[in-house]
């Protein structure tokens, strides 16, 4: 396994949709094996396959408690298929530096997809889980949080990248 770049906004494949997995062959086993490991390594809770410049439908998490053993859960070709309620939640990105901001979210979602083996899932989560699969998929349709907040709050997030850029 390796332990692959992260992009980081504004990097232009952040905001270009993926497409659909055809087969689920050893490249894309090996892709989905590197982003667990990057995951973890970063660490994060979950990683969309665009975040390590491949354009494919693959998302990672694990919102197990960091004193649990891990629990990596795949998705390929997730799409939400069910949401209601709505929540707040002060959201970060591996992609996004160090930022974090107030989205407002689905409170409860139910997610279809495949499994790494190609298997038929669905997933119905809530709370941090309902965020993650979320923001996750979100990533997936070339979406960052920073698209969910205020224009006031986006403009002093780009100041500040502008500032960071300079440097």
């Amino acid at each position: 396994m390796a332990i692959l770049p992260i992009l980081k906004y504004p990097d232009p494949v952040l905001k270009q949709p993926s497409v659909p997995v055809e087969e689920i062959n050893d490249e894309v086993q090996k892709l989905i094996d590197d982003m667990t490991e990057t995951m973890y390594q970063a660490p994060g809770i979950g990683l969309a396959a665009n975040q390590v410049g491949a354009l494919h439908r693959v998302i990672v998490f694990d919102v197990s408690p960091p004193e649990e053993r891990p629990k990596p859960v795949v998705i390929v070709n997730p799409k939400i298929i069910a949401a209601e309620g709505e929540v707040k939640y002060t959201e970060a990105c591996l992609s996004v530096g160090d930022f974090s901001s107030e989205v407002r979210r689905k409170a409860r979602v139910t997610v279809s997809g495949l499994d790494r083996q190609g298997h038929p899932l669905e997933i119905e989560g809530e709370g941090l889980l309902a965020i993650v699969l979320q923001h996750e998929i979100d990533h997936l349709d070339g979406r960052l949080f920073i698209d969910r907040i205020s224009r006031l709050k986006r403009g002093l997030y780009m100041r500040q990248i502008q500032k960071q850029m300079k440097k």
